[in-house]
């Protein structure tokens, strides 16, 4: 009896056995494959930059304009002066530039390949008011309401900005550029304005350079957005405006009336200096950051 139970466990356990062999085996799903996104330079941004510019001319020799007692000079008693009034003209072009861009990239091939874009930009700029700075003959000073104007150099720049095509190769997320284009200006007015020169501030002109513009990667810490869009930049500029074309005819003095009187032809002696037209040259190196709309 034992032995018959026994081979019956043994059967069943086989025809189990079989069954199981006999069942659809389970196989193992295929990888789901993901593309990586490459990255493009395609697309509209905007962003910020800050900078230092600074002049691109020599330093001229000073000019010296001899003045008689006509007024323009006075001594410590207020009554009309001889004497001389001089301008460094050092090459003072230079301080802080700031301001915001915005443009538009075409990449030919994602990930490496040939970028054509086009960028605007609007610059804050805080250099060249040290060019009007006047020594007097000692004992001298300026009659009342009386202004002098120097004749060379720029007075000041108030703002300018660009509007520049870009070419460039990228390699992944590192774009490097050359760009040029179209530039304007403007400033404090008593060197680009003055009589018998320009009649306007306003100047305009072009401007050369070129970058290097790296892409933040999703990770980084940098990237605030967390997204693939943030960009970095380091890029410098040669920046000409051109002042018309006019030339001063001497340095000159504003009374208060409003009249002007030119240091030249009786109410002033040149003694030395070269009195000329100068464009206004300033090189601009600057760190930017901008914001891509449409990551990839």
């Amino acid at each position: 009896m034992k032995k018959l139970l026994l081979a019956s466990s043994v059967l069943a356990g086989m025809t189990v056995v079989a069954s199981a062999a006999d069942l659809p085996r389970r196989v193992a799903a295929p990888p789901i494959f993901t593309p990586v996104p490459v990255f493009t330079w395609t697309g509209f941004y905007a962003g910020f930059n800050a900078g230092y510019g600074f002049g691109t001319q020599d330093t001229q020799q000073a000019t010296v304009i001899g003045i008689p007692a006509n007024g323009l000079l006075v001594n410590a008693a207020g009554a009309p002066a001889t004497g001389a009034v001089a301008f460094g003209n050092s090459n003072r072009t230079d301080g802080f530039v700031g301001g915001g861009q915005i443009g538009y990239n075409y990449q030919f091939t994602p990930g490496s390949g040939f970028v054509i874009g086009v960028e605007a930009d609007a610059q804050y700029a805080d250099f060249g008011r040290d060019r009007n700075r006047a020594a007097f003959s000692t004992g001298t000073a300026p009659g009342a309401g009386v202004t002098f104007f120097n004749p060379n150099g720029l007075s000041g720049l108030d703002y300018f900005g660009t509007v520049r095509g870009r070419l460039g190769y990228a390699f992944d997320r590192t774009l490097v550029y050359g760009t040029g284009g179209f530039a304007y200006g403007a400033g404090g007015g008593r060197e680009f304005g003055l009589p018998d020169s320009s009649t306007s501030d306003f100047q305009t002109g072009y401007a050369v350079g070129g970058g290097i513009e790296y892409a933040l990667p999703t990770e980084s810490f940098l990237n605030v957005f967390k997204s693939s869009a943030v960009t970095l930049k380091l890029e410098g500029l040669y920046v000409n405006l051109d002042r018309g074309g006019n030339r001063n005819t001497g340095a000159f003095a504003v009374g208060a009336n409003g009249a002007v009187a030119s240091l030249a032809g009786g109410n002033g002696v040149l003694l030395s200096g070269a009195v000329r037209r100068q464009d206004t040259e300033f090189a601009v190196v600057r760190a930017g950051i901008n914001y891509k709309f449409g990551s990839y």
